[in-house]
């Protein structure tokens, strides 16, 4: 049987079958950054920003969002960013060692996705994985009981 859905990957111009994703490159912060605060306050890898600018230092880890789709069996997923405390952050590094013992810490979602109608930062539990692979994102409700997103 056919997949729903297929696509062809910029990376390797191949074309793929199962369930879209989307990923930010970077924390909207970072994003606000002039090239020149960027060379001198920010560390940006594929998963991990810091931002020491001269007000303190915002830590940033890129995660998973899952969104169900009707009638099928894989979510589609958004590559987000969440902010983390600095012990959150660390905990989530030393994670690549050993399992952590809370493997859930609180962050707020780090970019906007557009196509959804909340324009604004959200609150949200990050579920560190113990199988190597990037963290679950679980968005706190808000008011609006028709959040896509929750």
């Amino acid at each position: 049987m056919a997949a729903i859905f297929a696509y062809k990957c910029r990376k390797c111009d191949e074309l793929h079958e199962g369930s879209p994703s989307f990923a930010f490159d970077a924390p909207a912060p970072y994003r606000y950054l002039s090239e020149q605060e960027r060379g001198e306050w920010a560390e940006l890898s594929d998963d991990l920003c810091v931002i020491a600018h001269p007000e303190g230092t915002q830590y940033y880890v890129r995660a998973l969002l899952e969104v169900p789709i009707h009638g099928v069996e894989e979510p589609f997923l958004w590559g987000v960013w969440v902010s983390a405390s600095e012990t959150s952050f660390h905990r989530y590094l030393d994670s690549y060692d050993k399992p952590p013992e809370d493997p859930i810490f609180f962050g707020w979602l780090s970019n906007l996705i557009a196509v959804y109608p909340t324009q604004k930062s959200r609150p949200a539990d990050v579920h560190i994985q113990t199988d190597g692979t990037r963290p679950r994102v679980r968005l706190h409700r808000t008011d609006d009981e028709s959040d896509a997103l929750v």
